[in-house]
């Protein structure tokens, strides 16, 4: 088959670590021809052209600034992809005819570009569905239904409604994205909807205690305290404020010590508060290296993530992978919408509470301060990626339908 995959994701080989690049490399195994359409932003200065790797071709185009820049160029951004995708693909492979063309979201804006390959091949249409956009910017008060913003609002809950009408199957997260898909869009016939989880082709990581006190020490790490680790976006999705509390509230916890780790729009606002608090037992980074985060990532004892109380939509973050992969238990602070709790806890890997519960996620940290507790969890956590979160499952789930 030939499969054309459209992604925002901003990569020039698909022998990187990551949830598309790995699923793309499952097609490969299974001998069929792939082409990636994966954008440059226009700060990078990099003209649009072909990487040829042979049985599989990235389309690196170039686009307007869609990351770190402000809402306007955002949206102008935005908006002008899907002309943009459209051409690339008439102007690229314009001689390839597509069996299979797989989208995510975000973003919602490339239904005119995945019709095209749809009708002009008679191609089935795969949307993996990781962001439901534009409701998610309503419960984070970035756009409203009423008002001036409403009409922004419209344009997106439009296209988005276009987005379902033309797939043919749609792939979510979980089964809370499941039910919330179906709920608030009675259009989208049921048996088209199915779980297709994020999914790795798992690493083997070894807890190598020498190594792991080489990096403590080369970052100032303690090697008696119980290591949380928040690596990611640091952004408003993320619920930054209450990520603060939990920090401030554990400012003379002589057991423990915190590593944020990342980049986004809250990071200077976690930076003042950095220097306010004067903290002793945590530290903050900018975004590292790849290969220096997943060092230090894998030389903590427990992963965090969390997301915004505000939340109706059921985010289920990527980023729950990477701890499970190195062996961690997890905390999760999290709106009471999402169904990633539920996993973790029925996976017994790790623990939820609501975001703006202090004193639960208290009450967690202290738990997985005992060794056993968190070794116990943290080979569920990695039996749990094996059996459940596997790229390789990802695929079958996709390639059941063909």
């Amino acid at each position: 088959m030939n499969i054309l995959f459209l992604t925002l994701l901003d990569f020039s080989t698909i022998k990187t670590s990551g949830i598309y690049t790995d699923l793309m490399r499952e097609f490969l195994k299974e001998e069929h021809n792939v082409y990636i359409i994966s954008p440059t932003e226009k700060r990078k200065q990099q003209p649009t052209n072909i990487i040829d790797k042979g049985n599989y071709k990235i389309l690196k185009l170039q686009i307007g600034n869609i990351q770190k820049t402000n809402f306007i160029e955002k949206g102008i951004s935005t908006i002008t992809l899907e002309s943009q995708f459209l051409k690339g693909i008439k102007k690229y492979f314009s001689n390839v005819k597509f069996d299979l063309v797989i989208y995510s979201t975000p973003p919602i804006t490339l239904q005119k570009a995945v019709a095209y390959v749809k009708f002009r091949d008679n191609a089935k249409a795969y949307l993996l569905l990781k962001d439901i956009f534009p409701q998610n910017a309503v419960d984070l008060g970035l756009l409203t239904t009423t008002g001036i913003k409403s009409v922004l609002y419209n344009y997106f809950r439009n296209k988005e409604k276009e987005l379902y009408k033309l797939s043919d199957y749609i792939g979510c997260m979980s089964k809370a994205n499941v039910d919330f898909l179906l709920t608030h869009n009675p259009g989208i016939p049921p048996e088209i909807v199915e779980i297709c989880p994020n999914s790795i082709e798992p690493l083997t990581i070894k807890k190598d205690e020498k190594r792991i006190a080489e990096v403590k020490e080369k970052y100032n790490i303690p090697l008696d305290k119980t290591v949380f680790i928040y690596g990611g976006n640091l952004g408003k999705p993320q619920g930054i404020d209450f990520l603060m509390e939990c920090l401030k509230a554990n400012k003379e916890n002589q057991h423990v010590y915190f590593i944020i780790a990342g980049s986004g729009t809250e990071f200077n606002k976690l930076k003042t508060f950095f220097k306010k608090e004067n903290l002793k037992n945590a530290q903050l980074f900018a975004q590292l290296p790849k290969d220096d985060y997943e060092s230090l990532a894998n030389s903590c004892d427990v992963g965090l993530i969390f997301l915004d109380k505000r939340f109706t939509i059921p985010n289920f973050p990527s980023r729950l992978l990477s701890y499970m992969q190195a062996s961690m238990p997890v905390i999760a602070a999290t709106d009471n919408n999402t169904d990633l709790g539920k996993v973790i806890e029925k996976g017994d890997f790790g623990y939820w509470c609501q975001s703006g519960d202090l004193r639960a996620f208290n009450q967690h940290v202290e738990l997985l301060c005992d060794t056993d507790m968190r070794k116990r969890m943290g080979e569920n956590a990695k039996a749990y990626l094996n059996n459940n979160y596997t790229a390789k499952h990802s695929y079958e789930i996709i390639m059941r339908h063909f």
